[in-house]
């Protein structure tokens, strides 16, 4: 799945809503003023601050026709400009000028991927049925386990909840681990045991929304690199703050009242597995 890298710039007062309608229709032109623009936005996105020179350079575009363009996307609030840093002595002639995304940029593209991602679930939906979704989850999620399983085995038993959080937070989830404390008696010592891992971002929120599957797939996943039953709390797709995922410790994982039960409030579901 997708992950959303880098810090956020602050948001100009009204930038968002005018991103909004302009860029995704430039997404999906390949010609002309705006395909132009949309391709000048997208590699600042994904290439970082760009001098008008370069992107000149590298779209074998005049400066002087680059620098209307990163004029109509400073004025929708999709880019905005910073002054480039010196280092030791600088010649004569003005700063450079830096051209950056802004939140709001950043957030149109996310936007533009998120109709797209449920689109084309919508067709597999309609055309395979809803297993094909859950298949077409499984797939994307394997992915994702392959990669941390290395990471979380080497980290043994006791570390590999935060070893987890801590390969979720380097692809953009901002990951962490909460110890759950057993309760007061009467309630048996065993009962509620465990940590909780805690997702405070999810790249395709707004299309788990609409397709559970993904987050029930993640949550499977989990629980096989975790090797213990794990069970999903709440989800960011389902209007919480946070995706909360509760992993029950790996002693009482036998015990019979701890085996992965179906979670009633949401469609998510208790199993082994990994989370979105």
């Amino acid at each position: 799945m997708g992950t959303d890298r880098g810090g956020a710039i602050a948001r100009e007062p009204g930038a968002s809503g005018a991103g909004r309608a302009s860029l995704p229709e430039t997404l999906r032109s390949e010609h002309g003023e705006r395909g132009t623009r949309g391709r000048i936005a997208r590699l600042i996105l994904e290439n970082g601050p760009a001098t008008a020179a370069g992107l000149s350079a590298r779209l074998g575009l005049t400066p002087a026709a680059v620098r209307r363009h990163l004029d109509n996307l400073a004025a929708d609030g999709m880019i905005e400009t910073r002054i480039a840093r010196s280092y030791g002595n600088r010649g004569r002639g003005r700063p450079a000028k830096l051209f950056v995304i802004t939140d709001a940029g950043r957030s149109v593209f996310e936007h533009a991927y998120d109709d797209l991602a449920s689109s084309a679930l919508r067709f597999i939906a309609e055309t395979a049925g809803p297993a094909a979704v859950a298949q077409f989850a499984r797939q994307q999620v394997s992915e994702l386990e392959h990669r941390y399983r290395p990471v979380v085995e080497a980290a043994g038993p006791d570390g590999r909840v935060q070893a987890l959080a801590d390969a979720l937070s380097a692809d953009g989830y901002a990951a962490c681990v909460t110890d759950v404390p057993a309760p007061a008696p009467p309630a048996p010592a065993q009962e509620g045991r465990g940590t909780q891992l805690c997702q405070h971002h999810c790249p395709v929120a707004h299309v788990a929304e609409q397709y559970p599957e993904l987050c029930e797939a993640e949550t499977e996943a989990f629980g096989r690199l975790l090797g213990t039953p794990v069970r999903r709390l709440a989800t960011i797709a389902h209007g919480e703050g946070i995706c909360t995922t509760h992993v029950t410790a790996p002693g009482l994982a036998q015990h019979p009242q701890h085996q992965s039960q179906p979670d009633n409030r949401s469609n998510d579901n208790d199993s082994g597995g990994i989370s979105v």
